[in-house]
């Protein structure tokens, strides 16, 4: 084969890669939210829980993580598309593991036990209905890790997960 034929190869290569790439094979990296939306109204988080400002927490980092992870707006209740509400049931704690020195757990699990649902205002559609969802979010006390502490960080990843289940299926 001669070098003139092995350009020609080359090039022809890189032509069919191109228009591949140019083409697509239908993959975006866009996440899959539904279309058609634009607006969403996060209602207060509702608690049957008897520790405070815990509905607070979880519905401020539910809006950050819609305003931040989706390509839907905040907007005031009269006006969005979709209605977002929820309510946390129970908070659960448990120790995993006792340290020898102090008899103290060395780390606790709390397990926030909540339940909401996604709704389009329009037409009545239920998007996402999770009557029971469950996360689990653990802090350090040896390392004076409170409570809350562990909260705000697990609400926020609480949060995260519950922005996932408003994405579409594949």
């Amino acid at each position: 084969m001669t070098q003139r034929a092995l350009v020609r190869r080359l090039q022809a290569l890189l032509l069919v890669a191109a228009l591949a790439l140019a083409g697509g094979c239908g993959y975006s990296a866009r996440r899959p939210f539904p279309e058609g939306i634009q607006t969403v109204y996060v209602e207060m988080f509702e608690s049957k829980e008897f520790r405070r400002d815990l509905e607070f927490q979880l519905t401020e980092a539910l809006v950050k993580r819609i305003e931040m992870d989706t390509p839907y707006r905040i907007a005031d209740r009269h006006v969005a598309d979709t209605v977002f509400a929820g309510e946390i049931l129970e908070v659960q704690q448990r120790g995993l593991g006792n340290s020898f020195r102090t008899d103290r757990p060395r780390e606790i699990a709390a397990t926030i036990l909540m339940r909401y649902s996604w709704k389009d205002q329009r037409t009545g559609e239920i998007l996402v209905d999770r009557p029971r969802f469950a996360f689990t979010a653990n802090y350090i006390p040896d390392v004076d890790e409170t409570f809350k502490k562990g909260m705000i960080r697990g609400l926020d990843q609480a949060a995260e997960r519950i922005v996932e289940t408003m994405e579409t299926g594949w």
